[in-house]
């Protein structure tokens, strides 16, 4: 089996966003990487749900760490009955599924693969744990390779010698934009909005496009209109955390703006990503609200006078009026015919195909 992160920058790389071996899952800190380059290691299915709770691993990060996070708990029941690792399988799914409320279903989609993965192994014998590795290692090869096409759709829709602005960190679909475009000898240049208070667009995602050899430039988070209209900006692109059915992008906070300046501009909002099947309508999204402190501050520095409120939405929600295409592995679509690709035959973003 060829890995499809070949090529890609270093926390792109399967061993370095979560790695489950020798009864540990190892994560890569994102709070503070690049600056440090730093893991955290778990020898409880629960502090990976932890990890993932506390943002040590963000954007797609999280999916990965809860399928190492299920081999992981395989490996601590490993001793037990089967119908005692059944069980514990089931409480691991559950605690994991239910680390970050916004992104649950995707979360449930993947713990499940996870959870028959272990099922084929009890019946054939061999180890559970290194079993849902496997499993783990096949769902990243078939993502990777789903969002390599989904590049060469996006790619197509910027112009060489161009402009790009993103928002967050796009995880997959940033290293496989550029690689994509290095292929086909194409360049563009990148501004990336900071995206506070965890900088995810200045560390992860302006990291991964300097790594890979582009043009990248780091912005604050109040200059992306600016940005837009003086920097002669071709597109607008992001990844998300749910594509709803009906056309409605959740993303991190920020890219709703974005994209209504982008609108008002008249420059094109391309979202990448499988719809999502589990989201038939926007109206069961629930917008996770995390700690207002965070807002108060940079990086750990206090910049607010103390006694003032934050507030502190970790998503946003794009309408689709304001899309101008998903685009998936299967094309470009339309935000308002989104059950066209259900019908296409393809297994989503984050369904395995073994």
């Amino acid at each position: 089996m060829e890995r499809q992160d070949k090529e890609l920058a270093f926390m792109l790389q399967y061993e370095n966003i979560a790695w489950f071996e020798d009864g540990r899952v190892r994560i890569l800190d994102r709070r503070c990487y690049p600056r440090k380059v730093s893991f955290v290691t778990c020898t409880h299915y629960a502090e990976v749900a932890k990890a993932v709770t506390d943002m040590v691993t963000q954007s797609a990060g999280p999916y990965t760490a809860a399928a190492m996070g299920m081999a992981l708990a395989a490996y601590e029941c490993r001793n037990e009955s089967e119908a005692r690792q059944r069980q514990f399988l089931r409480e691991a799914a559950d605690c994991i599924t239910n680390a970050r409320p916004t992104t649950a279903k995707r979360m449930a989609q993947i713990c499940k693969t996870m959870t028959e993965a272990a099922e084929a192994a009890w019946g054939s014998g061999v180890d559970v744990a290194e079993a849902i590795k496997a499993r783990a290692i096949e769902a990243n090869n078939s993502r990777y390779h789903k969002i390599a096409k989904m590049a060469t759709y996006l790619v197509g829709q910027i112009p060489n010698g161009g402009t790009v602005m993103t928002q967050c960190f796009a995880e997959t679909i940033v290293g496989m934009m550029l690689k994509e475009a290095k292929q086909k000898g194409k360049t563009f240049r990148i501004f990336c909005p900071e995206t506070r208070p965890y900088f995810q667009g200045a560390r992860l995602t302006a990291t991964v496009c300097y790594e890979m050899g582009f043009d990248v430039t780091v912005i604050t988070d109040n200059m992306p209109a600016f940005v837009l209209k003086n920097e002669n900006v071709n597109v607008f692109t992001s990844a998300a955390d749910a594509i709803c059915m009906d056309g409605h992008v959740i993303n991190k906070v920020g890219t709703f703006q974005i994209a209504i300046a982008a609108k008002y501009m008249g420059i094109p909002y391309f979202v990448t990503g499988a719809p999502d099947l589990v989201h038939p309508t926007v109206k069961d999204v629930k917008i996770e609200m995390r700690d207002p402190d965070f807002v108060l501050q940079a990086m750990g520095v206090k910049t607010a006078r103390d006694g003032v409120k934050g507030y502190y939405p970790a998503f946003d929600i794009t309408p689709p009026e304001l899309v101008s295409g998903v685009v998936t592995d299967q094309g470009i679509f339309c935000p308002y015919d989104l059950w066209r690709y259900a019908e296409s035959g393809s297994t989503g973003e984050y369904e395995v195909v073994v």
